[in-house]
C-alpha cells in the first residue's frame, strides 16, 4: 500500500510584535485508519496514521508530536510560541508507511 498523506493547511499570523504569544494552526489530509475497522467482506483494513509531527522555527525545535491509531482523520494541530525574530517556520508530518509532508511557512516579528 502506497501511503497517501497530502497536502498541509497552516495559519500562520501574517506579522508579530517582537516577544509576542502567536497562535499556530496546522492540519493536513491523511485518511488515518486505525486498522481496528473491517471492509466490507469482513477483512482487517491496514493500520496506516500519521506516527509523528514536529515544527522548527529557523532551525530549532520548537514543537513535536507522538500520534496514536486514536487521532482522527485529516489530524490537526494548534500550539502557541514565542515570536522572537523573523524567520521561517517548518512543518513536518510523517506516516507508518514512509509518507512525509513539509511544508514552510514565514513568520515576520516587527
Amino acid at each position: 500500500m502506497t501511503s497517501r498523506i497530502g497536502p498541509a493547511r497552516i495559519r500562520v499570523p501574517e506579522q508579530a510584535n517582537k516577544g509576542d504569544i502567536v497562535e499556530i494552526r496546522t492540519m493536513v489530509e491523511h485518511p488515518n485508519e486505525s486498522g481496528f475497522r473491517l471492509d466490507n467482506m469482513g477483512r482487517p483494513i491496514p493500520r496506516h496514521i500519521v506516527t509523528s509531527f514536529n515544527c522548527t522555527y529557523n532551525g530549532r525545535e520548537v514543537f513535536s508530536a507522538i500520534l496514536h491509531p486514536a487521532v482522527s482523520t485529516n489530524p490537526y494541530m494548534t500550539f502557541h510560541l514565542r515570536a522572537v525574530e523573523s524567520g521561517d517556520l517548518v512543518f513536518t508530518w510523517k506516516d507508518d508507511q514512509g509518507g512525509v509532508t513539509t511544508a514552510t511557512q514565514k513568520l515576520t516579528v516587527v
